[in-house]
């Protein structure tokens, strides 16, 4: 009797990303000041990113997603529908976007993130220590259609269809520093341009605001080992400026960060003027109510797919 062979065509795709392992690290809160202790665990498929205040008893669970945001004001902060709140989001949020990681446990024994050194180098080490890991699930991407924009006075941001993932982006301080730096940027985005070009821009404020802010029981754990601090004439940093044009790209990785709480990639160009965490949630907003504007899609191959992230084998 002659045996029978069976061809089987495995399904190739696009696969969604958690961490291979567990990693924790320990920081300082930047509104109150104290110790944070943040554990970051890797997540089965379609779980999306979930922060957990183990502080609590039971503990509480806060998925992220456009329409938690509540407070803008000097970050990004999430609730749930209890109203149990985790503050100063952004930053991990644009690190998991820079590697592309869907799935994660986020603990966190504080209502707020360690501000860590102000920027998302920090987050992006952690991630590539533990390792990144694929899940045998299907990786959606929010593909833009139709363009769509929000407006708030002379700030405006808008979303528009392009093949990949640009941000067209431009600020305006009126301070004797940033002025004599680059306002106007545009970037072709992946991990590469991501992590090299973007990652370790740190959050910037004005030591007058931080003096005024710290009065009234506000940002007491900013400093100059998390922040870039300028008064009206200078930088006061010893160290100086990690980029020349680090304001600019601090502000576009708060904007990454910020459209990564929808859970997904998006496949579209971000032209904003002006944009602050409030406006980037109501453009995310905006998108996701405007059902004609997008589509879910995914990639079987990585040639098709025309965003470009770190590959999983880089990160053991």
């Amino acid at each position: 009797m002659r045996a029978a062979f069976y061809s089987i065509k495995l399904k190739v795709m696009i696969k969604q990303r958690t961490i291979k392992q567990s990693v924790q690290e320990t920081g300082i809160g930047l509104h109150k000041g104290d110790k944070v202790t943040m554990t970051l665990r890797p997540a089965p498929a379609n779980t999306g990113i979930v922060f957990r205040r183990v502080d609590l008893e039971p503990y509480a669970d806060i998925p992220a997603c456009a329409d938690a945001v509540g407070d803008t004001m000097l970050c990004t902060c999430i609730s749930n529908a209890a109203g149990v709140k985790i503050s100063t989001v952004e930053h991990l949020a644009s690190a998991l976007a820079g590697l592309g990681i869907d799935n994660i446990i986020v603990e966190v024994d504080s209502d707020e993130l360690p501000i860590m050194d102000g920027s998302a180098s920090p987050f992006i080490f952690l991630l590539q220590s533990a390792g990144i890991a694929e899940i045998n699930a299907p990786k959606k991407f929010i593909k833009i259609n139709k363009s769509i924009k929000v407006e708030d006075g002379d700030k405006w941001a808008e979303l528009r269809p392009y093949a990949g993932f640009r941000v067209d982006f431009r600020i305006d301080f009126e301070h004797p520093v940033i002025s004599q730096t680059r306002q106007h940027m545009v970037l072709d985005f992946d991990s590469s341009s991501y992590v090299g070009e973007v990652s370790r821009a740190r959050t910037f404020g004005f030591m007058k605001d931080l003096e005024y802010m710290n009065s009234h029981n506000l940002a007491l754990g900013g400093s100059m080992e998390n922040a870039v601090a300028l008064d009206e004439y200078r930088v006061l940093n010893p160290e100086g400026l990690r980029y020349p044009d680090e304001f600019l790209k601090h502000k576009i990785l708060d904007a990454i960060g910020d459209l990564y709480l929808c859970g997904h990639s998006i496949i579209g160009e971000l032209v904003a003027y002006k944009t602050g965490h409030g406006l980037n949630n109501k453009l995310l907003n905006a998108l996701l109510n405007s059902k004609d504007s997008w589509e879910f899609v995914g990639y079987d191959t990585p040639e098709e797919m025309p965003i470009r992230f770190a590959s999983p084998l880089l990160t053991n």
